[in-house]
């Protein structure tokens, strides 16, 4: 069930940051690290800080953009240390881990993405995750360094799996149908704004938080991927309409 989580670390300015969640990672039997275009990997420092989390880094993927470490998922949990101007649904440390387990254990693949150790995740960044994670520090001393935070959720998770292990109260995800993946549902927004926008009803250069908004509506609805296959055919048509061609019409 835990490896079907995975621990995204974006743009991470300190090597040995890395190592350290590495290091918390395997402590908490998480073993699949993803890092989008890291300032320095790998690094001496990064060995150094994952104390015998070697293998971690080793196997860690690099790639060059959120939505290619997201490939796959089903579930995104971004962290987030700031009110946002738009609201989004938001879970506590344990109420992640719960939901991570929930659905790791029907076999669907889950990322808990972390952001810039100065700066966090953009707001781009955190309407690609289904779901922000604020872990409650202190007010007065609120910045976590980055391993601690890796710690504190890869923690959570475990201890979520542990009880799943021992029967206690969380139920495994009924797998059903196969949800879309964050990767196919990009290509869905991406489908749907420039639909909007052939319509009239996007402008472009006054969005007013549209597409966040719409972001936020589809990725609590839990499209599976026959939903998915209707949607996309309903922006399909709605073009093929706003260009004046031919379109199938259902009876």
């Amino acid at each position: 069930m835990l490896q079907n989580i995975r621990v995204v670390l974006v743009n991470t300015s300190h090597p040995g940051n890395i190592g350290g969640a590495a290091r918390a990672m395997k402590n908490m039997g998480l073993s699949r690290l993803v890092l989008v275009q890291p300032k320095a990997f790998p690094s001496e420092q990064a060995s150094a800080r994952a104390s015998g989390a070697d293998d971690l880094l080793a196997s860690a993927e690099v790639v060059d953009s959120l939505e290619a470490a997201l490939v796959g998922c089903t579930l995104v949990l971004g962290t987030s240390a700031r009110d946002r101007s738009l609201p989004w649904p938001m879970l506590d440390p344990r109420e992640c881990g719960v939901k991570a387990v929930e659905h790791a254990g029907g076999g669907e693949q889950i990322a808990l993405v972390f952001g810039r150790e100065h700066a966090g995740l953009t707001n781009d960044e955190l309407q690609r995750c289904h779901f922000h994670v604020h872990i409650p520090s202190n007010p007065d001393f609120s910045s976590l360094n980055l391993a601690a935070a890796v710690q504190v959720l890869a923690y959570e998770a475990r201890s979520a799996w542990l009880a799943a292990q021992d029967g206690d109260q969380i139920e495994v995800e009924d797998a059903g149908e196969p949800l879309a993946t964050m990767d196919e549902m990009e290509r869905f927004y991406d489908h749907l704004e420039q639909t909007l926008v052939q319509i009239g009803f996007l402008d472009p250069a006054k969005p007013k938080h549209l597409m966040a908004r719409l972001r936020r509506l589809y990725g609590r609805s839990a499209v599976n991927h026959s939903e998915m296959s209707i949607l996309r055919g309903i922006l399909t048509e709605t073009q093929k309409v706003a260009r004046g061609e031919p379109h199938k019409r259902k009876d």
